[in-house]
């Protein structure tokens, strides 16, 4: 892209919205309550920005001009990631490249020879993204070793468009795919992440370091992955933008599975402008670059239709923040109706047995990829003889249920995922045809639950469940609060219909507003959430 095109995207998106390599220390012998809590990043004067507020296309315009350079901005987010990382322990470790790719970015700037719009843009990556100079471990001891041979075809497309990788977050081990009862924000690598807005709270699974990063501030957007709500739980419970994208649309090569028929890698960030720009990097879909202007954004709710599905089992502080959202999108203009999607019990019933005989093959063929444990039956060996893969559960029962479990060339599996795969679409596309819907709104989750490794998550949050199964796209974007902690509203459209999506839930973060930063507080005690 030359520095013409790219200054006029950027000038069009401005006026639209306007250590190195070393592991930081975990942070599990620090008490919750210990320390003072640590304040939002601020403006920084020598940067002439907000880490909290800044968009990716502010960036650009500032370092377009001069004003501003990616080795600053880089050097401001690992500076960042020193103090406050061991406090919430969402970040392994930081990118030997990181420096080296901002200084080559702002030779780029000088010459005019710009990537894109994330060229210089510092990112973090869930650390079951393969990295050629990174170890990649899905938080497990069994992949702790060399590094893998190549990059995932995702890094290799961030890398092209001039992004700096600017390190690795914690994820729940494995994607929260080994165990029955889980700790979300766990893993044998990295220890437990905590949630920036209550450090005794969870920071939901398995994205969990990604999303805490994030709304801590840690860089300037995030790549998550998601088989069933891993991308957009975490983003709600932080705080911050998720955007699960339509299957197909982000290549998973490269990117440790659990389902080849519902995996994707998508973008978190702290806000929907930030979350497109990566996703179109992502995907090479440069529609995801025009996002509507203020002016439309203010109004881009007028005449819209948005299915509410309440979720009452979240509980009714949920289901009041869930009230005000529909009353504040009526007040822009939008029609808000209530709707409950069908089948959603069977889709239930049919979703984890598929995903048991869709893991054991998926995840046979990436190991035999990489050092260590060669197949599943390997890796189960592997964590009874190792006693630091059990520190917080001990479990490995899905494991050993996938082992089991019928081959993907079974016929009842077969007949499961055709099930699955229909009932999830209608339970969609019904929904929104019968009443002429733009979107599905839900709630993406309750308030944070405390972590507890004896009792494990309290997890059940079905929203997530359609979008997923259907392969279709799904964003979350901060809703509101529940006594101190985050709740986001889950938005659910058609297959493939990602760049209406996201327009729609800038209008919708727009009139929302209800983005704040974190407090770091220690506990707010029982009031709100389990």
């Amino acid at each position: 892209m030359t520095k013409r095109s790219t200054i006029a995207l950027v000038a069009a998106l401005v006026a639209g919205f306007l250590m190195t390599g070393v592991p930081h220390p975990r942070a599990d012998a620090a008490g919750p309550g210990s320390g003072s809590a640590f304040p939002p990043a601020g403006p920084l004067p020598a940067l002439g920005v907000d880490l909290d507020t800044v968009t990716i296309p502010e960036l650009q315009a500032r370092m377009a001009d001069g004003a501003l350079t990616s080795s600053a901005l880089t050097a401001a987010y690992l500076r960042r990631i020193e103090a406050v990382n061991p406090r919430i322990n969402a970040v392994l470790r930081t990118g030997p490249e990181a420096l080296r790719q901002a200084a080559a970015s702002d030779a780029r700037h000088r010459r005019g020879e710009i990537r894109g719009p994330l060229d210089g843009i510092p990112v973090l990556l869930k650390d079951n993204v393969d990295t050629r100079d990174m170890p990649t471990t899905a938080g497990s001891l069994a992949l702790a070793g060399r590094p893998p041979r190549a990059d995932a075809e995702l890094v290799t497309r961030l890398r092209d468009a001039g992004a700096v990788t600017l390190g690795k977050t914690n994820l729940s081990e494995w994607a929260n795919f080994r165990a029955t009862r889980p700790t979300s924000g766990w893993s044998a690598v990295g220890g437990q992440t905590r949630n920036p807005y209550v450090l005794d709270r969870n920071p939901c699974g398995s994205s969990s370091g990604s999303a805490a990063a994030l709304a801590a501030s840690l860089a300037q957007v995030a790549i998550g992955t998601e088989t069933d709500g891993s991308i957009v739980c975490p983003a709600g419970m932080n705080g911050v933008v998720g955007h699960k994208p339509s299957l197909g649309m982000v290549s998973q090569t490269g990117v440790v599975p659990i389902s080849a028929e519902q995996d994707t890698a998508g973008p978190m960030a702290r806000n929907v402008t930030d979350a497109a720009l990566t996703l179109a990097v992502l995907s090479g879909d440069t529609t995801l670059l025009g996002l509507p202007d203020e002016a439309a954004r203010a109004g881009g709710l007028r005449g819209k239709r948005v299915g509410l599905w309440r979720l009452p089992a979240l509980g009714p502080q949920v289901d009041a923040v869930m009230t005000r959202t529909a009353e504040r999108l009526r007040g822009a203009g939008a029609v808000v109706v209530d709707v409950t999607p069908p089948y959603q019990q069977r889709l239930a019933e049919l979703e984890f047995p598929a995903l048991l005989s869709e893991f054991r093959r998926d995840i046979d063929a990436y190991l035999a990829t990489r050092d260590g444990p060669r197949d599943l039956a390997a890796l189960i060996e592997f964590n009874r003889a190792h006693p630091a893969e059990r520190t917080c559960f001990a479990g490995q029962e899905l494991f050993e249920q996938a082992l089991t479990a019928p081959a993907t060339t079974d016929p009842a599996y077969r007949a499961k995922r055709a099930e699955l795969r229909t009932l999830s679409r209608r339970s969609i596309d019904e929904t929104m045809a019968a009443h002429r819907l733009d979107a599905i709104a839900a709630p993406t989750n309750p308030p944070a639950w405390t972590t507890d490794c004896a009792r494990g998550d309290n997890d059940v949050i079905p929203s997530s469940t359609p979008a997923a199964v259907a392969g279709y796209p799904s964003l979350s974007v901060p809703a509101g609060f529940v006594n101190e902690l985050p709740v986001g509203v889950l938005l659910t459209a058609g297959d493939h219909q990602d760049a209406e999506l996201l327009a729609l839930g800038a209008a919708v973060e727009h009139r929302l507003n209800a983005w704040r930063a974190p407090r770091y507080l220690p506990s707010v005690g029982t009031t709100g959430a389990p």
